[in-house]
């Protein structure tokens, strides 16, 4: 067979191993025609497609250059033009504004120079709204997104028209209109799932469909996606370039069920991944990741060391880093981190994320007016995005905790049963025992023993089941806390002489009983009476019954 022959043959072999999606296959056949002689712009294309899907990124973008020469060379402008918009909007995902700017100018002025009207232009006007929503100019993101829509129904182009609904229900989720949002994105996905785009524009809206649930704690949808996302991905055993990202999605759903086992794992799969095909922002996402299992699990050092690999790679290691300072009894290095961040985060729908924590660290270090304020906050937001699900339990649960800090445990616990009645709906019984505690707090205040103990050991059952060692040490605290608050700090002979005073025993008969002297048993009852703020021995014995000091005596 010819040189000639034996580049076809391995032509039409990568384009029918790309048809099948087998994209190792591919970029090794392309790559092999392309070293005998330059590929045709078309066939470049897929090269370059390839490289990206089976992992080998950095050729990307190179690839994509030479498919732009060559369809100008071979007078093919609209297709030079859809190579500037991958350039272009990649370029923008990569940070350089600069370069993809010039891309995306270039692509503009082949069209103007040329005269064509071609779906490319919906394109270009569909890239321009990324840098709008990037600048936040939403206005003029939601007109070029209306405007890329339409060109691409006209030309009926599903790529366009699926990518183009994405991008106008980003822009009312970040206006506030999260279930009109939510639709536009749902309406996007139908094509996605069934198999109507391309291999790249799919695997891009899945990603960004699923943050975007995930911003606005639409979990429901989240786990439905990525489900989804999961099966596309095991579907193409080459495909690389998205599968780290999906595994950090399902470590975070894993997280929010409970099975933390399983989300270290996938997180740990995801780190490897994203390593291994240069992802960096996965990487990083999926450090912070096992971060926030190791923390809970109470394994201090392991998170620390997660938390800060995160920031190595350039995630943003809050609200989970400062948390850690909190586990590790350092509150107010937490309260100094969760300030600076929440400070410095303008956008709400990330101020979101931050808030509850804040909530948490700031009551800890006794700032209640600022928790407050934060509370606040959070209620604003969810109102305004339609307090479903994890946000009306996230409110909820701030109310709650803040009411018990201003001694309004009554309110407190009005709060607190809605926050768990959500998070049991949404299957996430980490943040329902959270509340639990919550509960048994205020349950403690209101005198209300059976209660509060009902509370405490249902959430130390959950953690325990959990393995939630940081949680359960914090409750074994609390124990110990309520048991000092109840016996005022009387030791274990105080203990026994107030059994005998409630019994009508005078000083001398206890004495006996004890093997003591009188003068001893005078000293332990004047201590009790001091103890307990108490003037007689009715008044404690009295406290005795109420505290449930002198049962089984």
């Amino acid at each position: 067979m010819s040189e000639v022959d034996e580049r076809h043959r391995m032509i039409e072999r990568g384009r029918d191993c790309y048809g099948r999606r087998s994209w190792a296959g591919a970029y090794d056949s392309l790559s092999r025609a392309d070293e005998v002689e330059a590929l045709g712009g078309g066939d470049l294309e897929l090269l370059a497609m390839s490289a990206h899907l089976s992992g080998q990124s950095e050729r990307f973008l190179p690839l994509l250059e030479r498919a732009h020469r060559a369809h100008l060379v071979a007078g093919e402008v609209a297709r030079a033009v859809r190579c500037t918009f991958w350039l272009g909007l990649f370029l923008f995902f990569q940070g350089e504004a600069g370069r993809a700017g010039g891309w995306l100018a270039r692509g503009r002025r082949l069209l103007e120079s040329s005269g064509l009207d071609c779906v490319e232009d919906g394109y270009l006007i569909g890239l321009r709204a990324q840098q709008h929503v990037a600048v936040g100019d939403l206005e003029a993101a939601r007109e070029s997104a209306e405007r890329a829509a339409e060109i691409g129904e006209r030309f009926a182009d599903a790529d366009l028209v699926a990518s183009s609904r994405h991008m106008q229900g980003t822009v009312l989720i970040f206006r506030g209109r999260v279930d009109a949002g939510l639709a536009l994105l749902d309406e996007a996905m139908v094509a996605v799932v069934a198999g109507e785009l391309s291999p790249l524009m799919t695997g891009l809206l899945y990603c960004s469909v699923i943050a975007n649930c995930q911003l606005v704690f639409a979990h429901d949808r989240a786990r439905e996606w990525t489900s989804a996302l999961s099966r596309w991905c095991e579907d193409q055993p080459d495909l690389l370039a998205f599968t780290g990202t999906c595994r950090v999605h399902r470590a975070e759903i894993l997280q929010l069920q409970g099975a933390w086992p399983e989300s270290i794992e996938e997180a740990g799969r995801a780190r490897q991944l994203a390593a291994q095909v240069g992802g960096q922002a996965a990487e990083a996402a999926a450090c912070y990741q096992q971060g926030e299992i190791h923390r809970l699990r109470g394994e201090l050092d392991a998170a620390e060391q997660a938390y800060r690999c995160a920031s190595r790679l350039g995630c943003e290691p809050q609200p989970g880093m400062a948390l850690l300072r909190l586990a590790q009894g350092r509150p107010q290095a937490a309260a100094a981190a969760i300030r600076r961040v929440v400070s410095s985060t303008t956008d709400r729908l990330r101020r979101i994320k931050l808030l509850p924590a804040c909530v948490e660290i700031l009551l800890a270090v006794g700032e209640v007016e600022d928790a407050r304020r934060a509370c606040a906050e959070i209620e604003e937001t969810a109102t305004s995005l339609g307090r479903r699900g994890a946000l009306e339990a996230l409110a909820a649960e701030a109310r709650g905790a803040v009411s018990i800090a201003e001694g309004n445990a009554r309110a407190a616990l009005g709060s607190l049963r809605l926050a768990w009645q959500a998070w049991q709906q949404i299957d996430a019984p980490y943040a329902a025992a959270r509340v639990r505690v919550l509960a048994g707090l205020a349950c403690r205040t209101l005198r209300d023993g059976d209660g509060a103990e009902l509370e405490l050991d249902a959430a130390r059952a959950a953690f325990a089941q959990l393995g939630a060692a940081t949680d359960l040490a914090r409750l074994d605290a609390l124990a110990r806390s309520e048991s000092s608050d109840r016996t005022r700090g009387l030791t274990h002979r105080e203990l026994q002489v107030l059994r005998l005073i409630a019994t009508g025993m005078t000083n001398k008969a206890i004495a006996g009983e004890l093997s003591l002297s009188e003068k001893t048993i005078e000293r332990h009852v004047s201590n009790i009476f001091v103890k307990l703020d108490v003037t007689s021995r009715a008044a404690a014995t009295a406290y005795g019954y109420e505290h449930q000091l002198i049962q089984g005596n």
